[in-house]
């Protein structure tokens, strides 16, 4: 009997084997979404066709889009002294409607700073980390990459790129303040598995959050909140990056009912038809 063979046939069987905490995809599954979500053998893949109609859902994406074309129209735009977006840039952007901000919306604060609005900031160093725009000698400037995927049969390719910087080398952590740890960005894919599987269901961000936990385990060893109990500060830092700041921002979930930002975990969400109409998912 071939003991070395027979070892290897079991590692095999168990490693593409559904397991109940990774919400039934396998460990083999689940080290491509955590390691390699960009490969060809990730189980969630861009659609080889996304329709205009469908980019144009897009928040955050369109707020890049229309940045890129205001560095079109102007050449250049000048950075404040603190290396910021100047706040004629930032009012353009924010009338188009695309993402809303409470603060600025009630009245609470006014949008004189780029700070003041993180959406906008947070497309601004996407956009820069994609190789679409760069930075010298105060001013920010399109690039000959950003040039080329704005013309309109490259649309779909500008989208993918911006999507997978914003995934993968903007830091989520960056925007709050909350644990430096990788909460949320770490294994985004499998989030949006879970958002696809659970169809037209609306469901709290804790029931994510506590299964993406018993995912990704190592957490609860790393994580920690300077004012909240471990639980609540996990689930809040949880569902703000992943629903608030990704899954809503890309269009992806919507918010059903909504609570105080230290009640943020417990909001309901539900997946919208955007979804599957980016996302093919092979599981």
């Amino acid at each position: 009997m071939d003991t070395k063979n027979t070892t290897d046939d079991f590692a095999s069987r168990m490693n593409n084997k559904g397991i109940h905490d990774f919400m039934g995809l396998s460990p083999n599954q689940m080290r491509q979404i955590v390691h390699f979500p960009y490969s060809e053998s990730a189980p969630v893949q861009f659609k080889s066709q996304i329709r205009n109609e469908v980019l144009d859902k897009i928040p955050l994406f369109r707020i890049a889009e229309e940045y890129c074309k205001i560095l079109q129209r102007d050449k250049f735009v000048k950075l404040t002294p603190l290396g910021a977006l100047p706040k004629k840039v930032m009012v353009e952007l924010y009338a188009m409607k695309f993402i809303l901000d409470e603060h600025l919306e009630s009245g609470l604060t006014k949008l004189s700073r780029e700070q003041d609005c993180i959406s906008i900031m947070s497309a601004r160093i996407t956009a820069e980390h994609a190789g679409l725009v760069k930075k010298a000698n105060g001013k920010l400037t399109l690039t000959k990459k950003a040039l080329e995927l704005m013309q309109p049969n490259n649309r779909q390719k500008l989208f993918q790129l911006f999507f997978e910087t914003f995934t993968n080398k903007f830091r989520w952590g960056y925007l709050d303040g909350h644990s430096d740890e990788p909460v949320g960005q770490t294994a985004w894919m499998f989030s949006l598995v879970m958002l696809n599987g659970l169809g037209g269901i609306v469901t709290t961000g804790t029931f994510f959050s506590t299964r993406y936990l018993r995912a990704i385990p190592r957490f609860r060893d790393t994580f920690k909140s300077d004012f909240l109990s471990f639980e609540d500060g996990f689930h809040l830092c949880y569902v703000t990056r992943t629903f608030t700041r990704f899954f809503e921002w890309f269009g992806l979930a919507t918010v059903v009912q909504l609570g105080t930002y230290y009640e943020a975990s417990t909001n309901s969400y539900v997946r919208t038809d955007l979804v599957e109409e980016i996302f093919e998912f092979r599981l």
